[in-house]
């Protein structure tokens, strides 16, 4: 077994593997980027290493820093829980080429072959397992969209090779966003994954989201733990999930999980993975009338990690997913049969977002959490990385915690759920709470008759904001605490060793230049926060467009002397890892642009100027 693991990942993930290796005896390690330094996961590991300024491109997306993190903590495994590099086989590669560093997910040729859908479409179809009509090679020319379409008709995906949960996707109405959709799908896959490439499928409009959780080691051994319904959607991002799916029959769960076996033995796949699968939805069909053999599912992906939602499948086995990823990498052996799989009752998990459900779910911009109170009590588990008085990271993933709650079946699963949630207290940050109680007495949902589409086409807004407005609680501002912050950094000496030391104060007053005397000795003076915060230099006089939100810059689609209509893209500002077209809210000539391609920009700094 292994003295100590690197968690190369942040938040409530990084804590939950880290928890994992407890139970093991194992040492933890965490890493960190600038943002992330006061953040719950560096609180919870044994030992903390920063990788770099906040970006993530330049922190936890940086191979080198992250293995070279491994290497002084003297780790000898990496564990990349979800997201960041989890799904990067060029890094479980290096990390497999390292000296004494074992890589805790699939091999790296396992993850190329099933991480990139085309390959991972071939290896499903020669495996028997139903896949949607699509292209198996990548897809580079607008022309090759429209000829899909011409073929199969439309709507069309376009989808990263390397993405998943939505990210990475673009769908096609008509032959006229074939450009702009494919260019956008493009970015995203390599903003996200470090691959733009990207493929085609037929979109199918109104299916179901189910997925399976595979275990398999290096023995040959391959178990599904059963399924797992992620129709509950926004934008393609998964709110609530929940096991077992309540719209299956006993019959279609089984052929979908040995599709599932079946897909992942024939890529001599070890680990943990996740088959998942669209089921298309019965049109009428009532809550007493669940999806039977007779029904359509297609494999759409293979996630080739931990899933956010393997708490679920953790809660109706028994099996602690994580626990067993350590133990494979370790090289030992299933120690189950798949007749000993058994389901016990029902779960759900309810991912809280920072956002505002009655704003388009737009995530907080800042804040911090006057009030910290998760629930408690039988059947309730919270995965998180928060404390009372936290200021709210906003330069990664909205999502700040999970609660998920057991039930011997699923109604009570839903009147636990509904006790949990109305005991939850967070102020000081909108989050998606109230979605969620309302949620749990919406009729769709309770009858499991909702597809992916649900939210995003169907619903009755107004629902969402009056759920906000009676549940929501205190919120603040969400610009976050105004008290000025002044680092200062000194260079010290402990036993012959120096060291780089910053402290940071809250209210202090700036310090002024020049060298600090710090006991008789002398330090090296200090140095402000942050860079320059003088602001560009806009030569325009005209109507400003402002950021909406922190984020960084992805594409500018306007060139100084362009003239612009109302609802015209100016500026691609990515923020929490989705895509957001800035717009002018009238017609005008741009004068200036304040901003380039991959810069970091915060809420209100000016984008463009219009005159």
């Amino acid at each position: 077994m292994f003295r100590k693991v690197l968690v190369a990942n942040r938040g409530e993930i990084a804590v939950r593997v880290m928890r994992a290796c407890e139970e093991l005896n194992i040492g933890t390690v965490a890493i960190y980027s600038e943002a992330d330094k006061d953040s719950g996961h560096v609180r919870y590991a044994d030992e903390a290493y920063n990788v770099g300024p906040a970006r993530a491109a330049d922190s936890y997306l940086d191979h080198e820093a992250v293995i070279e993190a491994a290497r002084k903590a003297d780790a000898d495994a990496i564990h990349p829980g979800y997201g960041f590099l989890a799904e990067n086989a060029e890094f479980a590669g290096k990390v497999e080429d390292a000296e004494g560093i074992t890589w805790v997910g699939p091999s790296a040729e396992a993850m190329e072959s099933l991480g990139e859908k085309t390959k991972a479409r071939t290896i499903m179809n020669e495996a028997d397992v139903p896949i949607v009509p699509g292209t198996t090679d990548p897809v580079t020319d607008p022309e090759e969209v429209k000829a899909f379409g011409e073929e199969h008709g439309y709507p069309i995906a376009i989808k990263a090779e390397g993405g998943g949960g939505g990210r990475g996707m673009k769908v096609v109405w008509d032959e006229s966003e074939a450009e702009d959709q494919l260019e956008s799908a493009q970015r995203e896959g390599e903003a996200y994954f470090d691959n733009d490439s990207v493929y085609l499928e037929r979109y199918l409009e109104n299916p179901r989201h189910i997925e399976v959780q595979i275990v398999a080691d290096e023995h040959g051994n391959v178990r599904h733990l059963g399924e797992r319904d992620c129709s509950l959607q926004r934008r393609h991002q998964k709110v609530i999930e929940e096991g077992p799916s309540a719209a299956l029959t006993d019959e279609l769960r089984e052929e979908i999980g040995e599709a599932a076996r079946r897909g992942v033995a024939a890529a001599d796949y070890t680990n943990a993975g996740t088959v998942e699968f669209l089921v298309e939805e019965a049109p009428g069909r009532g809550p007493d009338e669940p999806l039977g053999p007779d029904a359509n599912f297609y494999f759409l992906e293979v996630n080739t990690r931990i899933q956010v939602e393997h708490t679920v499948t953790e809660e109706i086995t028994g099996y602690d997913i994580v626990k067993r990823q350590i133990r494979i990498a370790a090289g030992e052996e299933l120690d189950f049969e798949q007749d000993d799989v058994e389901i016990d009752g029902h779960a759900m998990e309810f991912r809280i977002n920072a956002e505002n459900a009655a704003n388009d779910f737009a995530p907080a911009t800042g804040g911090t959490l006057e009030t910290y109170d998760p629930p408690g009590g039988i059947g309730v588990r919270m995965d998180d990385a928060l404390r009372q008085g936290d200021e709210l990271v906003t330069d990664y993933d909205s999502m700040i915690a999970k609660l998920v709650v057991w039930g011997e079946d699923r109604d009570e699963c839903i009147e636990r759920s509904l006790r949990a949630l109305r005991e939850y207290e967070i102020d000081g940050i909108p989050t998606i709470i109230p979605f969620h109680r309302l949620m749990l007495t919406d009729e769709e949902f309770v009858n499991s008759t909702h597809t992916t589409k649900y939210l995003d086409e169907e619903i009755d807004e107004s629902r969402i904001e009056e759920a906000q407005e009676q549940w929501g609680g205190d919120t603040g501002d969400g610009s976050g605490d105004d008290e000025e912050s002044v680092e200062r950094e000194f260079t010290v000496e402990v036993n012959g060793k120096r060291f780089e030391v910053e402290l940071e104060e809250h209210g202090a007053p700036a310090i002024p230049a020049g060298d600090v005397d710090v006991g008789g000795g002398q330090a090296e003076p200090p140095q402000p926060a942050g860079g320059d915060s003088g602001g560009a230099d806009l030569e325009g006089s005209g109507e400003t467009v402002d950021a909406e939100m922190q984020g960084t810059i992805l594409d500018i689609e306007v060139e100084e002397g362009d003239e612009v209509a109302a609802g015209d893209v100016l500026v691609v500002l990515e923020a929490m890892k989705m895509e957001n077209d800035i717009v002018a809210s009238k017609g005008g000539t741009v004068t200036d642009i304040a901003v380039e391609e991959d810069q970091s920009v915060d809420m209100g700094d000016t984008l463009v100027v219009l005159e």
